[in-house]
């Protein structure tokens, strides 16, 4: 029996995939995870996500679908997760390629399903911008959603829309997000996170880092990415929702208007026009700031009191914890580095880890 799981947006929504494969189907089941390779600009230099022509030791699927395996290996300068995901975990990672647009992916998830000949087909989203309109002031990432959204409205009525953890992408609010759900398929525990443990120690997904968290049942205010947004921790996060694939493509603007796009440029020009961005343009925007940026160097015990300083204002605007992606932006580390201050703070002050994120002290100890 295989399970199809589309993880919408890429990035943590595959790690999320496996956790709902095994919390859903059990782990005797390992299911097939079409994923982006989209890692941003931590793990890969280049903007954009990686097709097929971007790694080697792909394993052919089908004549259009490759499969990440273990020995997979990015072409340089590229980088990506995928292979190491799937080293440590069972499932099969089967790369979605967007260079040929909506149509493309939509070929692309024909040919698995007939090759798979699914018992399900489930496209999963963390934070729930897949429900996007376009014109939200808080959407950052709309685009690849919608592309997977467009090609699933086109292949099967068998697709069912999850979404997971509303809010805790730090995009749309749970408040706006809430009168679109269905009824509730399954609410995360602390068992479920435990086949995904020893990617969360790894992986620089914030928003599942926190899914896995509310399941852990943790709750407060969560600190994440560059900017430092507050994100709430609440009951809500661990809940699976049904959401009906045509409410979903009916609220999705972007996803309507990209359904017969040939190229990802054409499908940047429509987010452009819908949106007033391209979330492409963002990263070339970053990277190219990040040029000239001088980071910090990790030098053990050092950097203590510049963490000293990053708690005591994070404490003043009442944030109760804070993901280790973000504490090392914070601290003008690169990722490469943020290892090594996990293992410093875990070392250091064990009390305050609430793996996979980190606790804010009411007062200084």
């Amino acid at each position: 029996m295989t399970r199809l799981i589309v993880a919408a947006g890429g990035g943590g929504d595959a790690i999320a995939a496996a956790m709902l494969s095994s919390a859903l189907y059990g782990d005797d089941d390992p299911a097939v995870i079409f994923t982006y390779a989209w890692d941003r600009l931590l793990i890969d230099p280049l903007p954009g996500p990686r097709g097929a022509g971007d790694f080697t030791g792909l394993v052919r699927l089908t004549p259009s679908v490759w499969a990440i395996t273990a020995e997979t290996k990015p072409i340089p300068p590229a980088g990506s997760t995928l292979p190491r995901l799937a080293a440590e975990l069972p499932h099969t990672f089967a790369l979605l390629d967007p260079y040929e647009g909506a149509v493309g992916i939509t070929r692309q998830l024909q040919e698995l399903i007939d090759h798979l000949h699914p018992e399900s087909i489930d496209l999963l989203d963390v934070g729930g911008d897949i429900l996007a309109r376009g014109d939200e002031p808080t959407l950052r990432s709309p685009l690849a959603d919608a592309l997977t959204l467009a090609a699933a409205s086109r292949v099967s009525e068998q697709v069912l829309v999850l979404v997971t953890g509303l809010g805790l992408d730090g995009e749309l609010s749970a408040n706006e997000l809430r009168p679109m759900m269905g009824l509730v398929a399954h609410t995360f525990v602390a068992d479920d996170v435990e086949p995904i443990n020893a990617v969360l120690e790894w992986h620089p997904s914030e928003a599942t880092a926190m899914l896995a968290a509310t399941a852990r049942g943790i709750r407060g205010n969560c600190q994440i990415r560059d900017a430092g947004l507050p994100v709430p921790l609440t009951d809500e996060g661990p809940r699976v929702y049904t959401v009906a694939l045509t409410d979903a493509l009916s609220r999705n603007q972007l996803a309507h208007a990209i359904t017969g796009t040939l190229t990802l440029g054409e499908a940047e020009a429509r987010s452009r026009s819908i949106c007033g961005f391209s979330e492409i343009d963002i990263e070339r925007a970053k990277s190219a700031r990040r040029d000239g940026q001088v980071l910090r160097r990790f030098a053990g015990k050092a950097v203590l009191p510049y963490f000293d300083e990053f708690e005591a204002d994070a404490r003043g605007r009442g944030v109760t914890h804070a993901t280790f992606r973000h504490i090392a932006e914070a601290l003008g580390l690169d990722n490469s580095q943020r290892g090594a201050l996990r293992q410093l703070l875990t070392v250091e002050r064990p009390e305050q880890y609430e793996a996979p994120l980190w606790r804010i002290v009411a007062e200084i100890i």
